[in-house]
């Protein structure tokens, strides 16, 4: 059932649990870069922001698209577990790259849903996150937000 008591079809579920996903992810980029820009000055820092700023304006997106579909979006959890400890300006890039491959992965979920808006709004979203990495690694990865094959998140150049 959807929070406002309607039966959900079972496509319309499916988008609803994938923008749920993607919203959590914004919720803990927004966190994240929080952390992350404590420990980045200058251009780095104006570059955290930017993005910092890019990630509310997709969480504000994904809630009015959640309001929009008859759903309550879920709230941010008030802290989030960092993966690693952020001390340092490159571990603090790592971390936005940890976070925009967290955002690139749950978009994905849109990707798969069978609402063709979704999945294309899905798919811009994940280039956008896709090149945010992109711009703190230096590179590019073959498929941005799948799993390495690393156990540890990629380290900043």
């Amino acid at each position: 059932m959807t929070t406002a008591g309607r039966r959900a079809r079972p496509g319309k579920a499916a988008g609803n649990a994938a923008l749920q996903d993607a919203l959590a992810a914004e919720n803990a980029a927004i966190f994240g870069y929080g952390v992350a820009g404590a420990y980045l000055t200058g251009r780095q820092r104006a570059t955290a922001t930017a993005y910092w700023n890019e990630h509310r304006s997709a969480r504000d997106t994904l809630s009015g698209l959640l309001r929009a579909r008859g759903e309550q979006p879920a709230p941010a959890a008030a802290s989030y577990k960092l993966p690693f400890g952020v001390h340092t300006a490159a571990e603090a890039a790592s971390l936005a790259i940890f976070l925009e491959n967290g955002v690139t992965a749950a978009y994905l979920g849109l990707v798969g849903v069978g609402d063709a808006g979704l999945r294309t709004f899905g798919a811009r979203a994940m280039q956008a996150a896709a090149i945010r990495a992109t711009s703190w690694r230096g590179s590019t990865v073959a498929f941005p937000g799948m799993p390495t094959a690393r156990p540890s998140p990629p380290r900043a150049r």
